[in-house]
């Protein structure tokens, strides 16, 4: 006697309740639920900082530059950035200009004075390195937690602090430059210590951001000293905090592509 075969019906009912099994088995509470606190930590509505970039070939050569930055985060999660160099000469009055909205989707301009032009920067191209720097035109724009999955991988001490570590997988290939993130998250700050970040497979990182220094100011944990580095050259892109205020008025017209062009509307709000 022979078997009769199961129906298309019950055969995409037992896919789908694997397919469900397998998905609950890799999610983790736990680690969605810290990147989502990382995420919401207090940060202010509006923050204006003045910054100096250090430029390093891991050899000792240096090459300052000079930045502001102004964000604006709305009531509904989203938020607007705006970067704008000040020295040295060849490189001023160049500007990123990064929005998000609050669904997570994020826009990228920048302006190139010597062009006179403001070009929109591709997702393909959100890996092309930011002014010669370490930093990638995405790691300057925020990340929704609900582009990756986050699972909590252990805890670990670095510099006396045990953090928890937190890694963070794109839920879309081609959605990040990165194909995971790590992150030694300070429990009392929600800042990350540190991140490593892979391009190029599971094993070994090409690029590591690493916190030297953190203050509270104005009632909010911030980064007032870090760095980035190409863990294959040794090249390292220095950030740090000389002016950092919180819930200084900025205007929405800011935030244009309009006033990306035009860095004399930044004159009466430069920190």
């Amino acid at each position: 006697m022979t078997r009769s075969l199961p129906s298309l019906g019950r055969l995409l009912a037992l896919l789908f309740n694997l397919c469900a099994l397998a998905t609950a088995a890799q999610a983790d509470p736990e680690g969605e639920a810290l990147a989502q606190q990382v995420f919401e930590r207090p940060q202010g509505a509006q923050l204006s900082s003045s910054l100096t970039m250090t430029l390093s070939d891991g050899q000792g050569a240096l090459l300052e530059r000079q930045m502001v930055l102004y964000r604006r985060r709305a009531a509904d999660g989203a938020v607007q950035t705006l970067i704008r160099f000040t020295a040295p000469a060849e490189i001023r009055a160049t500007g990123l200009l990064s929005l998000e909205t609050a669904a997570g989707v994020v826009t990228q301009w920048v302006y190139l004075p010597a062009l006179e032009r403001v070009r929109r920067i591709d997702a393909g191209r959100r890996g092309g390195r930011f002014v010669d720097s370490d930093y990638y035109y995405e790691d300057l724009g925020e990340r929704s937690p609900t582009d990756d999955r986050h699972r909590l991988l252990r805890r670990e001490q670095i510099n006396g602090v045990e953090c928890l570590v937190l890694e963070s997988v794109p839920r879309q290939r081609g959605h990040s430059v990165y194909r995971k993130r790590i992150s030694w998250i300070d429990p009392e700050s929600l800042l990350a210590v540190r991140i490593d970040l892979f391009e190029k497979g599971d094993e070994q990182p090409t690029k590591r951001w690493q916190l030297q220094r953190q203050e509270q100011i104005d009632g909010y944990w911030s980064i007032v000293d870090s760095r980035m580095t190409e863990l294959a050259s040794g090249h390292q892109t220095r950030l740090q905090a000389v002016g950092i205020h919180y819930d200084r008025p900025l205007p929405e017209a800011l935030f244009s592509r309009h006033s990306l062009e035009d860095p004399q509307l930044e004159r009466l709000l430069l920190p």
